[in-house]
This record gives C-alpha cells, structure tokens and sequence, in this order.
C-alpha cells in the first residue's frame, strides 16, 4: 500500500534512533514476514472465532458476520494513523513512547498503564481459551484443575520461547501465521465450498432475535468483531527488532488486518454454512458447536488435525502477547516510569531480549489463572476489561496524533497519509469513541458485577494507576523526551536532507 503524498527521505536506523534520544539495544533481526506473522497470531482470527463463535450467533444471529467487515474497516483507520506514528518514531513499546511523544509523558503514562494491564489480562484469556483444544488433543479431562494447569503450562512454554530470543520467538510466530492460514483460511473455503449445508441468505436472517428490534440484538453481537481486530500494533511493539521498521512496521499492520479480517471471514461464514443444526446454535442450545460442525463435515481424524493445528495457532498467540507486553513494559521502564524500572529496563546480553519484562508479562498472568480457578465466571468478566483497555489505549494515541496534526504536525517518516492525514485521523477516533461506546454498555443478566464489570475493570485500573502517578509522579523523574513530534519532524528533514 502507498499513500501518494510529498516524498519525505529516510534515515537509517541507527541514524534515525539517534535523532529520537535512543541508542540501540534489540538486534534487528526480524524480517517484514516475521513482523507480519507476530501481528497476525496475536490477532489470531482462529482464536477469536472460536472463542465467540456461539456467542455471536446466540445474540445477533449470523447476520452478526457484518461486524467483522465494519470493526475490520474501523480498525483499519487506526492501523494507518499508527502507522504513520511508528513511522516517525520507530521505538519499541508501541502505545506508550508514541502517546509520549505526541502528547506528554503523564498522558502516555496513563494510556500505557491501561494497555499493559489490558495485554496481561488478554495473555491470560488466550491461555485459558487454548486449554480446552489442548486437554481434548492430549486426553486430559476438563475439570477446573487442568485448566489451570494446562494454562500455566501454556503461559511456560512461550516464556521459555520468547526467552530464547527474537529469531526463536520470530520463527515460532511464522509457525503459528502458517497453523492459522491452514486452520482458517484452507478449512473455512473447504466448508464454504464442500461442505455447504445453509444458505447465503442465513446471513440476512436474524432468526427472530430482538424480540422485534433486532438493532439491540446487532449490536449486543459487536463483541465478535472488537474482540477479533487487535494486534497489528504489537508489530509497533518490536519495532527496534525490525530492518527497517520506519518503512516495514506500517506495511505489517495494514496487512495483518487485510489477512486477519479476510481470513475470519471466511472462517466465520464457513462454519455458519456448514452448521448442521444452525438452528441450535442460535438458540444457545449448542454453545459449543465447532467440534461438532467439524466432526460432521471433516470427520474425526480431521477434527485431530484441526486441535493440532489449533494447539499451535494458540501456543503461537501466547507467545505474541508476551513478547508485545515485555516491550511496551522494557519501553516504560528504560525512561523510569515504573516501579522496579532499573529491573525491569534489562536486557539480556545473550538473547537481546527483555528477560526481566518476559517473566513479569508471565507470571502475572499465572496470577490470574489462579484467579481464574477460584472463580471460573470471572474468565469473561477479565475479558472484557482486556477489549476495553485496548480499545482505550488505541484511542489515546489516535487522540493525541489529531491534537498534533492541529497544531501543525506533518509526519516525518517514510510511510504518511500527506492531506489524507486529516481525514483518516478524525475517521479513526469517531470510530473508536462508537467501539468504546459499545464495549462499555451494560449487560442485561441483572447481576451487577457482571453487567458492569467493564467500567469496575476500568475504574480500578484507572483510580490506582492516577493514584500512584500522582503520589509518587514518576514523569518528574524521568528525563526522556516527550510531547516533541513536531520538533522531531523538522529534526528528521534537516538530518535527511
């Protein structure tokens, strides 16, 4: 994709850090399919579909399937905005040095404190998800103990992978990209074509949900496609492991969203025309219908295959997630923004990596599991904290890239939208303000944890996190610039030209 618009020189990526205030420290041995494949197993659509599938179509019916090609389209908008961002400021961390840089350091400070809980969050839903594909493939019996640890075993193993390194995590990522285009794309045009037991107009079919309003039963179905379109800023996340990230972070981003969304909606619409009973699954009577969908159209040998591959899509999106939360954590540390930054700022002199970082973006998350254990309901209820956390974060970056165009900013990298900018800007956060909208409407179950748990998430998160930045104000104690993207734009030309 290339935006035409004034050309504007390039640094090298040495040169270009230098400009920023930073000296290199991550070896930059990720490639642009490397970068891609990091972005799409953390977006994962074979986990997202999986995870709502029956959910979706037990509030809004298949005509739910619309809200991955309007969260899709939406999310693109930010995917640009970013990547004209990362672009200019190619710094790993992604949310929080893009927000500093824009706006300021307690406003980055703020934003980043709710994205890392957000991914952390999201890292133990990934691994609590994956347990049932792994118990059914190995055996085990679902009970709450091995659950827990099965996902305590899942939060280990990509510990131990992302420890050995960005090429171990790298070539772990493209394993996962390669498990997700077979388990989705290839398994969702087979069903699409072969296995077609329902027709396309399904998908104009609310099957009498909403008791005569079917847009409150539409929107209730929004989750399937927030939960499903994030992740392509985890590409940001790495960007000092990236050749040439000024130029190839931004192409990843878009591009996970092309794939991702293309290949969840063939998936999705699969399934849905493949269902034998769709009728079932709708009615909530089946909430846990793929294994059935695909016993009955590839059998049981291919129903093994599929847990497999599956397992990996999984394994791989763990691994993703950790990797993106120990950067944005190493990024806030390294400017003395944390508790423990000293510690948390270190970088192994072996594998490159964040070590320190990786085990806290680990081990919090086996926290949760026992959580998780203690409570399984709370698994949704910490869910859907994680989609709104990020929403939120992705918004502030949004937000404070329109405050800088409107006071004269013009990206300085490689990769810019030129008068596009304005209009892409603006069209990114009406969207995400809807999609943060959304996220924060009540449920109806008449449990008021459970109805507003999303806001209790937030509000928690939110009331600590100001509580510490204001007591213990880490911005005065850290010297790193912020809030200076004009000025390093016009830093970038002088130097390029």
């Amino acid at each position: 994709m290339t935006i035409k618009s004034p050309p504007v020189a390039s640094l090298g990526d040495a040169e270009h850090l230098a400009v920023l205030g930073y000296e290199g420290t991550y070896h930059r041995s990720m490639s642009l399919w490397g970068n891609i494949a990091l972005g799409f197993t953390y977006l994962s659509p074979l986990v997202a579909v999986y995870s709502l599938f029956a959910y979706s179509l037990s509030i809004g019916g298949p005509p739910s399937v619309f809200w991955i090609l309007i969260v899709g389209a939406g999310q693109l908008l930010v995917a640009l905005v970013m990547g004209e961002v990362v672009s200019q400021f190619p710094i790993a961390g992604g949310i929080y040095p893009w927000s500093r840089r824009l706006w300021g350091k307690r406003y980055a400070w703020m934003a980043a404190w709710i994205y890392v809980w957000a991914m952390i969050v999201t890292i133990t839903s990934v691994a609590e998800y994956g347990t049932g594909f792994v118990s059914s493939l190995i055996g085990l019996p679902v009970t709450p103990e091995t659950t827990l640890f099965v996902a305590i075993g899942l939060l280990l193993l990509a510990l131990l992978l992302n420890l050995g390194g960005t090429k171990v995590m790298t070539r772990v990522a493209r394993i996962g990209l390669a498990a997700e285009l077979t388990g989705v794309v290839a398994l969702g045009l087979y069903l699409l074509i072969f296995q077609r037991k329902n027709d396309f107009s399904v998908f104009f079919d609310s099957f009498g949900k909403g008791d005569g309003n079917y847009l409150s039963a539409f929107v209730g179905a929004a989750l399937v496609g927030l939960f499903m379109f994030y992740g392509f800023e985890a590409c940001g996340d790495v960007a000092e492991e990236v050749a040439d990230p000024s130029r190839r972070v931004p192409r990843a981003m878009y591009l996970t969203i092309f794939v991702g969304g293309i290949s969840a909606l063939l998936s999705y619409v699969g399934y849905v025309l493949a269902a034998p009973d769709l009728a079932s699954i709708v009615s909530g009577e089946n909430a846990d219908p793929i294994p059935g969908i695909l016993e009955s159209s590839i059998g049981v040998v291919g129903a093994k295959v599929f847990l497999v591959v599956a397992c990996m899509a999984f394994i791989s999106c763990v691994l993703s997630l950790q990797a993106a939360a120990s950067r944005l954590l190493h990024s806030f540390a390294r400017d003395g923004m944390l508790p423990g930054s000293a510690w948390l700022s270190k970088i192994s002199p072996r594998s490159q990596v964040p070590r320190n970082a990786l085990l806290v973006a680990s081990i919090v998350p086996m926290l949760i599991c026992v959580v998780v254990y203690v409570r399984p309901e709370s698994l949704f209820q910490v869910t859907a904290f994680a989609v709104l956390g990020i929403y939120i974060a992705f918004q502030a970056v949004v937000l404070a890239a329109l405050r800088q165009r409107f006071r004269g900013w013009k990206p300085a990298g490689p990769f810019h939208l030129g008068r596009l900018g304005f209009v892409v800007n603006i069209g990114a956060l009406i969207y995400g303000i809807i999609a943060i909208g959304l996220l924060l409407t009540p449920g109806s179950s008449g449990d008021f944890v459970a109805d507003y748990i999303a806001w209790i998430g937030l509000g928690v998160v939110v009331i600590i996190g100001g509580l510490y930045l204001f007591i213990a104000r880490p911005d005065r104690k850290s010297t790193a610039p912020d809030g200076d993207a004009i000025e390093v734009a016009n830093k970038i030309r002088a130097h390029a030209g």
